[in-house]
């Protein structure tokens, strides 16, 4: 009987590098899983392709998502946005990875990105978020559905960013909405 849970433990168990599948569409929760390896139409890059790209002053798309003030909060309660951290440089078009956007958000993007770019689609885009986030797979494949032609995607963002001792972070400002 021991022999058969183990057997069966084995069998189910998904390895951390196993090869995920890319979507047809976007990815909705949970958007902290294991992302795939690849994104149509754009390049997969790590950090040092990064860290390259940062000296060359490629444009770096942070999707992270943002803690808005609650709603109905008790009278006088004190609200404060907790902090997000970001690769020095990059612009924060915060909400902008999820699998469907409002036209707020897609107009976030939209707007962020050509204001990025400046119109220039054959600008190098830096899209990325934490490690194994959908959320940048979904804004890079956005990206390039949008007609950005290098696109590259970061899927290991500011936590490989980190561990690759890139430049320290630096508080994010959010793009107004």
């Amino acid at each position: 009987m021991i022999r058969l849970a183990i057997a069966i433990s084995v069998v189910i168990a998904v390895p951390a590098w196993a090869d995920i599948a890319e979507p047809s569409g976007f990815r909705g929760e949970p958007y902290t899983a294991p992302v795939p390896s690849t994104l149509q139409g754009a390049k997969v890059i790590d950090a040092e392709m990064a860290l390259t790209l940062w000296a060359e002053d490629a444009g770096f798309v942070d999707v992270y998502p943002r803690t808005l003030k609650p709603q109905g909060l008790p009278e006088g309660t004190i609200w404060q946005e907790p902090r997000h951290d970001t690769i020095p440089g990059a612009i924060w078009l915060w909400n902008t990875g999820y699998e469907s956007l409002t036209a707020e958000e897609m107009q976030r993007l939209e707007d962020g990105l050509a204001s990025m770019t400046r119109g220039n689609p054959d600008m190098p885009l830096v899209i990325f978020c934490r490690a194994d986030c959908w959320m940048s797979w979904n804004a890079a494949k956005r990206a390039v559905d949008l007609g950005y032609r290098k696109v590259m995607w970061f899927p290991g963002g500011i936590d490989e960013w980190q561990d690759a001792l890139g430049p320290d972070l630096v508080r994010a400002e959010p793009v107004a909405p």
